[in-house]
């Protein structure tokens, strides 16, 4: 039997690191250290796996015989990029701009492994439909919350549903930020044992 590679997460969100742990798989997380400036012009689809990519190579270049997870996600209303607000003021922002509006999360996966000359890639979308919210609504969730670390400025696996009409998606953990249905596959395919 083979055993397989040394598995990292390529990462430094906890909430990624959450999702991964449900796999039940043993594995390490370094982070990419990398620049994830935008390119002009980029679609948000674009961006986030360019920056998937981009971080599952970068921790690959030190690793070459580890099997790398990289991902990145983009939310997008209309034309306008839904970046992590890090502060109440952005947050109250975002949420307001999203209130009674649709957006668009875009969360892609890549797993690499340069030795084995493997890499599959995946991009997951989510609708988000945000009921109409009071700005009375948006002080109390910001304050209760606190959501300047996720983009559109909610958690929809806690409070943040509230906020919400409908989410349509195909994985629900994409919208937390990592697509576990597709990565189980994905790693069930280089001979992990998930479940």
């Amino acid at each position: 039997m083979t055993v397989p590679a040394r598995l990292i997460l390529a990462s430094t969100s906890r909430y990624r690191r959450g999702l991964l742990e449900r796999l039940g798989l043993e594995f390490s997380v370094e982070a990419p250290q990398l620049e994830e400036t935008p390119a002009a012009g980029e679609p948000p689809p674009a961006r986030a796996m360019r920056l998937a990519l981009a971080k599952a190579q970068a921790v690959a270049q030190r690793h070459p015989q580890a099997v790398i997870i990289g991902s990145d996600q983009v939310a997008a209303v209309g034309d306008s990029i839904l970046d992590k607000p890090g502060d109440a003021v952005r947050a109250r922002a975002q949420l307001t701009r999203l209130s009674g509006a649709t957006a668009l999360f875009y969360t892609a996966c890549a797993v690499l492994c340069f030795d084995k000359a493997s890499r599959a890639t995946h991009l997951d979308t989510t609708r988000v439909a945000f009921r109409p919210i009071t700005s009375e609504e948006i002080e109390r969730y910001v304050a209760r919350e606190r959501p300047f670390d996720c983009a559109g400025s909610f958690k929809a696996e806690a409070l943040g549903v509230s906020l919400l009409e409908r989410i349509e998606s195909q994985d629900p953990t994409g919208l937390i930020g990592l697509p576990l249905i597709w990565l189980a596959a994905a790693l069930r395919g280089l001979g992990y044992d998930v479940p």
